[in-house]
């Protein structure tokens, strides 16, 4: 009988100090403690670790050579272990043909419901294409009145095709004694001598009265006339009403417009077949096209000064025909080219981008030559170059815009006018589309499908073979649903997620699955939710327990903790000081642990103060001063009455869901941006706030989303953003060299007497110059071996044992540690190493402030989890000097932090802040929040139910708003 425990003995992965923990198995347990305490290394490079490697051993000796070798972690023993599933909080792939719908596997069920049970229409009509069999062809007519005259018609040409006289000498031999000719029925010996090109033909296949006992005579003359024509078959009905054709097909066709549809798969549906994708776009859904805003970027720049930049810099004589071909056409229009671009007329603003088409002139005869548009040159140069190196460089005036053909949509005409009906509503909506192609239903929130989904409206003969799918479908709808994730469309592209929302909807997918007896391991799922949403995630994790699994989760959240069937704290501090069991137990008996730091905030014994005084926020400046977001207009110095008369102002922000917003952020204060997963915080503050700035700054190339104008940027000088994204994804990226501290640091070396006696200088310290490197690695410590399909394999390099210098260079020592010695300390340790040194200990002291002293100096920045990437950037920023006007743009700078990290990264974003500088922050985090001087909250919901500014305000102001979600759990802490 299994025991009822993980029982781990041993444990001294990393910075573990050979501890013992029993885990009770079948229980929702978490994992906390400070940053670098050691809870990734017990959950997931020891437990999960070992039962992937139990895994591998247990298949056969064959199918082992095919997959990677994994190292046993260094523990003695653990017994109890089940197989395990990591649910980890990575990045989602950038491919743009990876959307929520593939990942999960919900479009391929799409596919198939779309292919079997799908209505077809004609594209250009829209006309309800109906398929019928033999069989239904003949029933339709046995229900004519009795005596009604039909004559059976094999249809054989629909226009004029030339001489029919090969057709009529078949049909002869074929024993046919008549033939209906351009619409009227006569003898085939009559017509034998038509030459000319018939403008419709019919083989007169039977003629018959209805009446009983003839229905073996007529479907004997159906099956005849599909063997002439295999999908179309014509009768020319008499009765009492007169004459008419009556057209019936085989095949989803269009007897009026000639329109016929192969038979529909699975694979028609696909975006990345030939079968289903557009043929423009290749079903990726956009083009890459050229853009304006990119090639003139600075409008207050005249022609003469280069306001429009060209794409031929490096090729001179091109470089110059390109200038003179602008100048000839400035002086068609008589444009001034000393004065900015901006002041120049519309007209050859048009010409200079759309072109002038062939040369107006009243003359006969013109030498004058049409200016082709750049945009036009841009493009078709794009599509004849050959080199990817141009093609880089022609992309930098290039962004990707929607398809002409399908309009976004990736998929062909015919295959987006077959759809499925539903009975109900998806929402509440007069409006609301009941009709839907498979696009159009990716288009819905994951809520909204599941509504529509719930009123699928199918024949009783459909549901016998389509229910299956319906219920696999819905399945997986709702169980991304219930980890709060109903806001996101199905179409939205994975790389556009979060880490956080990526962690669940891998999480969905597990659920879905219903396995039971696994160990599943999860990395901080609440990230990215508010308050509200997490309910609904912690009961998900309670229900994959209920399953009989075992859950295993590394969190800091409080609301997470307090719901844990058992909680465990590692520390007491980070690095070498931490990796120590200091409590375990259910939440109450880890409460009641004196000295133990997570039941201490959560008991509060510890709390995060309230800040006694805030950065008032100033008035909105007048409007006279607002400035467009489109100008580009380097901004000038204010004065300081203006700057204390100054807000950032994004005006009627229509982007996603945002619904017209108008909002302010007060610079030189502290503000956080909250709201429900999918409320438009990110759209707001992302898309619309950092893309606009950073073209006005920069000359970004990303477009910003849609609002009317920004206005108050005079009171900034600079953005600086600093996101979850790697610091470096190679070896040579780290925390020394990002920071910019082991610049100072080699210098450092290349003064010592032994150093300067051989002739070393600074680059001799490096590991990415050859000279003072080991050249077997070129510095890296580490050697990359291709392993072709598997993936690639990284080991210490056998020269210079991992220390990437050479022997000579290694030689050098400052206080008895070689360079190699100083990139192998902690931050902590590095920090009393060089305690005296002004410009290196403030640079690692900005590493510590942030709660990274338990990171290596050298560490391969790969290895940093996203919150760690975040701090070490907001380090780095630090150790700059402040212009004191400088926007920081932060997106949820709280993830992987405990109670006590918070508390002392508070200390560094007030610090920020009281430089004058201004902070615009994601964040759900309570403790944070209630920190902030201004407070703009979003929602009320996500989806269609946000995009709206609930309230704006202090934090007491918006605990005391009874509209605001955030405001509910904000005033337990106020």
């Amino acid at each position: 009988m299994p025991s009822d425990f993980i029982r781990v003995r041993g444990a001294r992965q990393h910075n573990l100090q050979n501890i013992d923990v029993d885990i009770p198995r079948h229980q929702l347990v978490v994992i906390t403690g400070v940053s670098g305490s050691g809870k990734s290394s017990l959950a997931f490079d020891t437990l999960y670790a070992e039962g992937q490697r139990r895994y591998v051993q247990s298949l056969s000796a064959y199918a082992r050579q095919f997959l990677d070798q994994l190292e046993k972690p260094d523990v003695d023993f653990i017994e109890g272990l089940s197989p395990a599933v990591a649910i980890e909080q990575r990045h989602s792939s950038p491919n743009p043909r990876s959307t929520i719908a593939t990942v999960t596997e919900i479009y391929d069920y799409l596919r198939v419901l779309y292919a079997i049970a799908g209505q077809p229409h004609d594209p250009s009509t829209g006309e309800p294409l109906v398929k019928n069999t033999p069989l239904e062809i003949g029933e339709s007519l046995l229900v004519l009145p009795e005596g009604t005259k039909v004559i059976v018609l094999a249809p054989l040409i629909r226009e004029a095709k030339g001489d029919a006289r090969a057709i009529f000498d078949k049909l002869k031999r074929q024993g046919f004694v008549r033939v209906r000719l351009n619409g009227e029925v006569r003898e085939l010996d009559e017509v034998l001598k038509t030459v000319h090109a018939p403008r419709s033909l019919e083989a007169v296949v039977d003629r018959l009265v209805i009446r009983e006992g003839v229905r073996t005579r007529l479907m004997e003359a159906i099956e005849t006339a599909l063997k002439w024509n295999t999908d179309q078959i014509e009768f020319l009905i008499s009765d009492v009403a007169g004459d008419r054709v009556q057209a019936f097909t085989t095949a989803y066709a269009n007897p009026r417009t000639g329109f016929v549809l192969e038979r529909l798969t699975p694979q028609h549906f696909s975006f990345n077949t030939h079968a289903g994708a557009c043929p423009v776009c290749e079903g990726v859904g956009s083009l890459m096209a050229g853009d304006a805003e990119l090639i003139v970027p600075d409008k207050d720049k005249s022609l003469a000064e280069g306001a429009v930049k060209s794409w031929w810099a490096k090729q001179p004589k091109l470089q110059a025909m390109h200038e003179a071909a602008l100048l000839a056409l400035a002086m068609k229009f008589e444009a001034d080219t000393k004065a900015p671009y901006r002041s120049l007329s519309e007209g050859f603003k048009y010409a200079l981008m759309q072109g002038t088409g062939a040369a107006a002139s009243g003359k006969k005869r013109t030498n004058e030559v049409p200016f082709e548009g750049l945009l036009a040159q841009l493009q078709r140069v794009w599509e004849s170059a050959e080199s990817e190196a141009f093609k880089g460089q022609l992309s930098r005036f290039m962004n990707p815009k929607v398809c002409h053909a399908c309009e976004g949509k990736r998929l062909r005409p015919e295959v987006l006018a077959v759809t499925l009906s539903a009975n109900s509503e998806p929402q509440a909506s007069s409006e609301a589309t009941l009709v839907l192609s498979i696009h159009a239903f990716t288009e819905l929130s994951i809520s909204k499908a599941l509504l529509w989904l719930d009123g699928l409206s199918l024949t009783e003969h459909q549901l016998s073979y389509c229910e299956d799918l319906r219920l696999e479908i819905r399945k997986r709808l709702a169980f991304l649903d219930e980890v709060g994730l109903g806001y996101l469309a199905l179409n939205r592209e994975s790389g556009t997620l979060s880490g956080g929302e990526a962690q669940r909807i891998r999480l969905a997918t597990q659920i879905g699955a219903g396995l039971s007896g696994v160990l599943y391991v999860l990395d901080e799922p609440s990230i990215g939710l508010h308050a509200a949403d997490n309910e609904k995630l912690i009961g998900t994790l309670k229900h994959l327990r209920d399953l009989g699994n075992t859950v295993l989760v590394v969190e800091h959240d409080d609301a997470m903790m307090r719901a844990a069937d058992w909680l465990i704290e590692l520390g007491p501090k980070a690095g070498p000081e931490g990796g120590k069991i200091t409590a375990q137990g259910t939440p109450a008996e880890v409460l009641a642990t004196l000295g133990c730091l997570t039941g201490d905030y959560l008991s509060g014994r510890i709390t995060i103060p309230v800040p006694k005084q805030r950065v008032a926020p100033a008035p909105a400046q007048p409007e006279s001063l607002a400035l467009d977001s489109s100008t580009r207009r380097p901004p000038r110095t204010p004065t300081p009455q203006a700057l204390a008369t100054t807000m950032l102002t994004i005006h009627n922000a229509t982007e996603h869901n945002l619904r017209n917003v108008t909002v302010g952020f007060p610079l030189g204060c502290f503000t956080c941006v909250t709201g429900a997963s999918g409320s438009g915080k990110s759209t707001l503050v992302d898309h619309i706030l950092r893309r606009a700035l950073a073209r006005i700054f920069y000359g970004a190339k990303d477009e910003p989303g849609a609002h009317e104008r920004l206005s108050g940027i005079h009171g900034i000088d600079k953005i600086v953003v600093i996101d979850q994204e790697p610091i470096g994804r190679s070896p040579r990226s780290n925390p020394a060299t990002y920071t910019g501290v082991f610049t100072p640091i080699r210098e450092l070396f290349a003064l010592l007497p032994a150093a300067r006696v051989r002739g070393y200088d600074s680059g001799r310290f490096s590991f990415n110059t050859p000279g003072g490197r080991c050249e077997k690695c070129e510095g890296d410590g580490v050697i990359k071996i291709d392993m072709h399909f598997l993936a690639d394999v990284f080991v210490t390099c056998e020269q210079c044992k991992g220390q990437r210098y050479n022997s000579e260079t290694l030689e050098i020592a400052y206080k008895g540690k070689t360079i190699a010695e100083v990139l192998a300390m902690t931050v902590g340790e590095a920090v009393a190493f060089f305690d005296k040194n002004k410009k290196i200990a403030p640079k690692l002291r900005a590493l510590q402030d942030c709660g990274l002293g338990y990171l290596h100096l050298g560490q391969n920045g790969a290895t940093l989890s996203g919150g760690e990437a975040q701090r070490v950037k907001l380090a780095a920023e630090l150790g700059k000097t402040s212009t004191g006007r400088t926007l920081y743009l932060l997106d949820e700078p709280t993830t992987g932090l405990h109670f006590a990290d918070i508390h002392q990264l508070m200390l560094v974003l007030l610090k920020l802040r009281d430089a004058g500088n201004t902070l615009v922050i994601i964040e759900h985090n309570l403790d944070v929040i209630k920190c902030a001087d201004w407070v703009i909250d979003m929602g009320p919901g996500g989806g269609i139910h946000g995009g709206s500014v609930v309230a704006a305000g202090t934090p007491e102001h918006i605990a005391a708003c009874a509209e605001s979600r955030t405001g509910q759990y904000l005033a337990r802490l106020l």
